[in-house]
């Protein structure tokens, strides 16, 4: 059974900067998503298992960053410059099939956890 384990989830001021965390109990190819209250989730970063190719969001581009460690089976989203816009749950997702932006590609999700970004 793959288990996918969010943290980093808070409250931050425009502006500010967090880090989520999704830690793996096997290496793939990961994600992140979010989701607004009743609004289906939407894609925001991919990574490949090696770390080689990640994607982004049109909306998160130059502001957050997809890493991972794989000795640590950690896959990292480093958002800075948050808006009020980014407000939402985030989901970690693993082992892809198909296009990397669409939910029904992926396995494997975690619990999700919240960003709020106050203005």
């Amino acid at each position: 059974q793959v288990r996918l384990v969010e943290s980093g989830g808070a409250m931050v001021q425009a502006g500010g900067s967090l880090r989520l965390s999704c830690v793996a109990s096997e290496r793939f190819v990961s994600g992140w998503f979010l989701q607004y209250p009743g609004i289906a989730r939407e894609f925001v970063a991919g990574i490949s298992t090696g770390g080689g190719t990640t994607d982004y969001a049109d909306s998160v581009k130059g502001r957050f960053t997809i890493s991972r460690d794989n000795a640590k089976n950690t896959v990292y989203l480093q958002m800075n410059n948050l808006k009020p816009e980014d407000t939402a749950v985030y989901y970690c997702a693993a082992h892809a099939s198909g296009s990397w932006y669409y939910t029904t590609s992926w396995m494997y999700w975690g619990q999700g956890t919240q960003v709020t970004v106050s203005s």
